[in-house]
């Protein structure tokens, strides 16, 4: 009797994961239909997308310095100052205008004054101020456009120093010319 019961429970269990068989039909299949609009009725702007809405005023003007729109960009830029607030928002807004100071197709073109704003701000900059990474980005090429400055200035210094040389050894030398030339005259 028990083999009885376990062979009825088996074919059961069995039954229950047994696939039914597929239905063969060779018809065309029904075509699904969705409620949607047949033409679009819809006027928004296209540039206007879903991931535009979350863009920021200090990626707008990351954007359009960019497309080297310099005015629009410190405009960007100081409307995300204004807006955000924060330490953060303020040096950001900060770095991205002395960067713009450091181009020279910007109208803003200020080499000098991007300098002293690059060394306080650097001064300013805290590891743990949540800044977005183009900012960052433009901090580094400060430093290197300040780096490069300052070696332009000492490359000028050595010019003036070896012009100033230069200028003595041909005084010497004139001075020398004459020594031996008014000598050679006295001799004759």
């Amino acid at each position: 009797m028990r083999a009885f019961t376990i062979g009825v429970g088996l074919l059961v269990l069995s039954a229950c994961t047994a696939t039914p068989p597929k239905p063969e039909t060779s018809g065309p299949q029904p075509e699904i239909v969705l409620n949607l609009p047949a033409s679009s009725s819809c006027r928004c702007d296209e540039s206007a997308s879903v991931d535009n809405v979350s863009v920021t005023f200090l990626e707008k003007g990351i954007e359009a310095l960019t497309r080297g729109d310099h005015i629009s960009a410190v405009q960007y830029f100081q409307r995300h100052q204004r807006i955000e607030r924060t330490e953060a928002a303020a040096w950001e807004t900060a770095v991205a205008i002395a960067f713009i100071s450091t181009l020279p197709s910007s109208p803003f073109f200020e080499p000098q004054s991007s300098r002293a704003s690059f060394e306080r701000l650097s001064k300013q900059y805290r590891a743990d101020m949540q800044v977005h990474s183009g900012v960052l980005l433009m901090r580094d090429s400060l430093e290197m456009f300040v780096s490069m400055l300052d070696q332009a200035d000492e490359l000028r210094r050595q010019v003036d120093a070896l012009q100033d040389d230069l200028d003595k050894r041909e005084k010497a030398l004139k001075r020398l010319r004459d020594l031996t030339l008014g000598s050679r005259e006295e001799s004759q």
